[in-house]
Formats: structure tokens, C-alpha cells, sequence
């Protein structure tokens, strides 16, 4: 596979799930290789403490300019869980998206339906809590989420 940096590496994907693959190979596509995101990363003379936080903040402000984009409200809860709960938030929409959208069959009317959803989830926490879930399971996780609401006051909001 050529890699952002141009470089040719061999990478075993055996390890993912089939449908996962593709997906995954366009992604390292556009990462640099190994060697040479260490080597950008050891040529910045900032110690890693600033490094990271100058990725955190770019990061941040992708996340910001996203939920800006698609309209996403701000998240609630105790201010160190917000930025965490934002960028699960973005991570887990994005790779939703992937899945259903650009991998699967759902066109663009069933991803605003789930966008709306995703609205209603306002608690940092709850997407915290769903970071590690896969794009496919986001349907199944907004409606639970949607489902606990019915009949009380939405704990998720």
C-alpha cells in the first residue's frame, strides 16, 4: 500500500473483520508510514507533552468546526468530560458515516434521520461511554438511548 509520504508498506489487515478492510486501507492510505510519522514526530524539538497538545488542539478545532458544520449541539457534564465527550462524539459519527453511508447502503434521508438522534444526545458522558463501539452499532445505540427517554426525563440530555 502507498502511504500519504509515498512510501510502499505491506501491511496484514487478516486481523480485521473482512468488512472492515477496505475501509481501514483507505485510511492508512492516507496516513504517513510509520517510520516517517515517528521521524516528523522526533524532528519537532517541543518535548511530547507539547506535541500532544498541540495535537489535541487541532484536533479540537476539527471537532468544533464538524459539530459546527452538522449542527451538533454543545455537550453537557463536568467540564474535563467535555472535550473527551465532543471528540467520542465526532469519532464515533464519523465512523457511523463510514459504515452506513459510504460502505453501506443508506443513503443520505436515513443518515439525517440518525443525525437527529444523535442531536438529542447531549451528555458527554453517554458518548464516552459508547467510544469503543463500532459505526454499525450507533442505529442500535441511539435508539436504546432513545428508548430509555420514553415515559421520563431523557438522562442522556
Amino acid at each position: 500500500m502507498e502511504h500519504a509520504c509515498s512510501h510502499q508498506v505491506v501491511h496484514d489487515l487478516s486481523g480485521r473483520p473482512a468488512d472492515k478492510r477496505a475501509g481501514f486501507a483507505r485510511w492508512l492510505a492516507t496516513k504517513d508510514c510509520t517510520d516517517c510519522w515517528k521521524a516528523a514526530r522526533d524532528a519537532d524539538p517541543a518535548p511530547k507533552e507539547e506535541w500532544l497538545a498541540a495535537k489535541r488542539a487541532a484536533e479540537r478545532e476539527a471537532v468544533l468546526a464538524w459539530a459546527k458544520q452538522f449542527d451538533m449541539p454543545r455537550l453537557e457534564g463536568p467540564k474535563k468530560a467535555l472535550d473527551w465527550g465532543e471528540r467520542s462524539r465526532h469519532q464515533l459519527m464519523t465512523a457511523a458515516h463510514t459504515a452506513l453511508v459510504l460502505e453501506g447502503s443508506w443513503d443520505e434521508a436515513d443518515w439525517a434521520e440518525l443525525e437527529e438522534k444523535a442531536r438529542d444526545i447531549t451528555r458527554a458522558g453517554w458518548w464516552i461511554d459508547q467510544r469503543d463501539a463500532e459505526g454499525t452499532d450507533v442505529p442500535e445505540l441511539l435508539d436504546a438511548a432513545t428508548e430509555a427517554d420514553r415515559g421520563t426525563e431523557n438522562p442522556f440530555r
